[in-house]
């Protein structure tokens, strides 16, 4: 097997482009995380930061140098020579190391398969399924992320303890979140929670679970789900899943999240008294900080704070993709529950309030939601056309008065409401008492079912029964053939 041709590796390309400098500082940042994830956080952001992209390449070039990828040290000297300021290029390979790396990788995986293939003809169960891990492992950490599930899967064969599963499972949710294959997250995670465990057990690898199912959720898109995942997380996963996730990355996560999905309330009960999640948003202050403004109605406020961390979070392996699409659901839900309480606001006075958003995607939220308008944006202020978008996307229930700019509430006529919930009262109480008039003359002239033996006369009569319940489910009709047998509802003979 070593000996096959190489899988082809796909470069990671990113499209965004960050020019403000991040708050972080980019050593502590790395530091909070190991494994393979380091380097892909580090060539995101020599990628996508213009401020530090040629630090973040360095740095990603030491760091493939430490791992055993061929192909991620390709890659990094690659982005390195094409961000870097110096003129002197030539030299960035290290040759040497790099043909020493790949005779040192053909060896231990040649090694790996053959004790595999003894493990295997001494039949010996344990054996097989710790070669299987080690080979599997060996083919992760070279980035060959199609064989390494192989292996992790031919594991499940030869598992013979909870243990062993739970192990399996996470390595398998470490590929799958490596290939951005969220329902294998997900079907995972459902294999692990399927386990009669202890409650101890239960409680160590529950951290590790609930983050693991958040991150599917939201980098699928569904953030209340996502949220939900985050707040449940256990304070004690500290640094113990930091392959994939750190605390701080719970706290930022699940309170945009939450921001994203939640109303007041739920923040306020879910969140902010959540006594668990609290610990986490410790680790990072301002996401509480726009978590109350928000809850307090502060929504410029809220705002503002994110806005100022949004070059921090497009650098975010996780969030970048996303980022978009939660800063608008966070937008909407503010404008949405800053107008609650008015039948009509000046739009002078919203724009005021929230400003013009940071990237517009009001045509594409339209186009999304089949919107068929023939405005356009281009002839309409930017916050005006963000509400007519939020409006035909049924976002805000209001139209606008252009002539006097004033954003008015759908007005509802309370009197049209409570006849018309009377009326459906009526049609409802009619039906259920036709259906009861016509049982009380079906048992007075005996045709209800009663219990019997099991003899022909039984089942005429349960056919009977059968043939009345039809009527009876038939409304109106079964009403009138019941009538046409010589059966009459008022006086109850026939």
């Amino acid at each position: 097997m070593a000996e096959e041709e190489q899988v082809k590796h796909i470069k990671p390309r990113y499209t965004v482009t960050v020019p403000d400098a991040p708050k972080f500082d980019l050593q502590s940042y790395i530091a909070n995380y190991k494994g393979r994830t380091v380097f892909r956080r580090l060539y995101l952001i020599a990628s996508c930061s213009t401020v530090l992209r040629e630090e973040a390449a360095r740095l990603a070039v030491s760091e493939a140098k430490k791992g055993q990828d061929i192909n991620h040290y390709n890659d990094a000297v690659t982005l390195l020579g094409s961000v870097t300021s110096s003129k002197d290029t030539k030299d960035l390979t290290d040759s040497a190391w790099l043909s020493q790396r790949e005779k040192q990788n053909a060896a231990e995986t040649k090694r790996l398969e053959n004790e595999l293939k003894q493990y295997k003809n001494n039949l010996i169960r344990e054996s097989i399924r710790m070669g299987s891990e080690d080979l599997g492992q060996h083919y992760y950490n070279l980035g060959d992320l199609g064989r390494a599930q192989t292996s992790f899967s031919k594991m499940r064969d030869y598992c013979t303890t909870s243990a062993h599963i739970i192990s399996t499972a996470f390595r398998m949710v470490s590929v799958a979140i490596e290939q951005k294959n969220w329902m294998g997250v997900q079907s995972q995670v459902n294999k692990v929670r399927a386990l009669n465990l202890k409650q101890e057990e239960a409680a160590r690898i529950q951290p590790k679970i609930s983050t693991a199912q958040g991150l599917s959720y939201m980098c699928q898109g569904d953030f209340m789900e996502a949220a939900n995942a985050f707040l449940s997380t256990e304070f004690t996963l500290g640094d113990t899943y930091n392959e994939v996730i750190s605390s701080n990355d719970v706290a930022v996560y699940g309170g945009l999240c939450a921001l994203a999905s939640m109303s007041r309330a739920e923040l306020q009960s879910k969140v902010l008294d959540n006594n668990n999640f609290r610990s986490f948003l410790e680790l990072e202050p301002h996401i509480r900080r726009a978590i109350n403004s928000f809850c307090a109605s502060k929504y410029s406020q809220c705002l503002e704070i994110l806005e100022s961390y949004r070059a921090d979070y497009l650098l975010d392996i996780y969030l970048q993709d996303q980022l978009p699409r939660i800063y608008e659901k966070i937008r909407t839900r503010s404008i949405v529950q800053y107008f609650a309480p008015f039948s009509r606001v000046t739009l002078q006075s919203m724009e005021q309030m929230f400003g013009t958003p940071a990237t517009s995607s009001a045509s594409s939220t339209a186009a999304q939601n089949g919107s068929t308008s023939t405005t356009s944006p281009s002839t309409v202020p930017q916050f005006q056309w963000e509400l007519i978008s939020m409006i035909q996307s049924g976002a805000l229930d209001a139209r606008i008065d252009l002539e006097n700019a004033v954003l008015i509430s759908h007005e509802e006529f309370p009197r049209a409401v409570m006849q018309q919930h009377a009326i459906s009262t009526v049609d409802d109480f009619i039906r259920e008492a036709r259906i009861k008039l016509l049982r009380l003359n079906a048992v007075n002239g005996g045709l209800d079912v009663k219990p019997s033996p099991k003899n022909a006369k039984g089942k005429d009569a349960l056919a009977g029964g059968m043939d009345l319940a039809g009527m009876v489910d038939t409304g109106n009709e079964g009403f009138g053939s019941f009538q046409g047998q010589g059966y009459s509802l008022r006086s109850g003979r026939s």
